[in-house]
């Protein structure tokens, strides 16, 4: 049982969030976007919210600074989240400032908005969950593209609920978190989103 949760914590990684919801948004679209464009999106998002964080994680773990990918303390999350910021920022103003991919760069928007509040909340010495933000935040960016296309995406959204059901279960099982944590987690995520909405919704 604990490999099955090891294995969704690492498939459901909040690293891939960003890159996750940029594709989910190019396939659920109806507005057409030629190759160009979702090229000149999803690689350079890939680099920065990928590539780039693994390239940064390994020389902090070759410094000291953190020791595992799971960043189980409060002081090991708070350069990573600080980096992890500043490219979401670099994503937005760079990548997909607000023009024809509105609704993308919102998500990022409230990508970079949980990420600066979980960050906070490190100052605080709490610890919110990674994941479940992450989680919370595609699930919340999959309901308002469902309801700004008026596309049915019921079985998606469903599957996003059990996932996340699945996803706080190995987070509490693998004790990486505290209840309370998690439910944090979840609400920045959900939150963060769902104040951007009134700009595009």
């Amino acid at each position: 049982m604990k490999g099955f949760f090891k294995a969704i914590s690492y498939i459901f990684h909040p690293l891939f969030v960003p890159i996750a919801g940029t594709l989910m948004y190019f396939i659920i679209t109806p507005k057409y976007s030629s190759l160009k464009l979702q090229s000149g999106n999803i690689l350079p998002i890939f680099i920065l919210t990928v590539i780039i964080p693994i390239i940064c994680f390994l020389i902090l773990k070759n410094l000291g600074v953190v020791h595992s990918q799971f960043l189980t303390t409060v002081k090991e999350r708070k350069y990573p989240l600080l980096i992890q910021s500043i490219l979401l920022l670099m994503i937005i103003l760079k990548v997909i400032p607000n023009n024809y991919t509105m609704e993308l760069h919102y998500f990022f928007l409230g990508l970079f908005s949980a990420s600066m509040a979980i960050l906070l909340l490190l100052f605080l010495d709490f610890k919110s969950s990674l994941h479940l933000a992450g989680i919370g935040s595609l699930i919340m960016f999959m309901i308002a593209l469902s309801i700004h296309f008026e596309i049915n995406l019921i079985l998606a959204i469903s599957a996003a609920t059990l996932i996340t059901g699945i996803l706080a279960t190995s987070m509490l099982y693998l004790k990486a978190h505290t209840a309370s944590e998690v439910f944090i987690g979840l609400t920045i995520g959900v939150i963060s989103q769902l104040l951007t909405l009134k700009f595009w919704l």
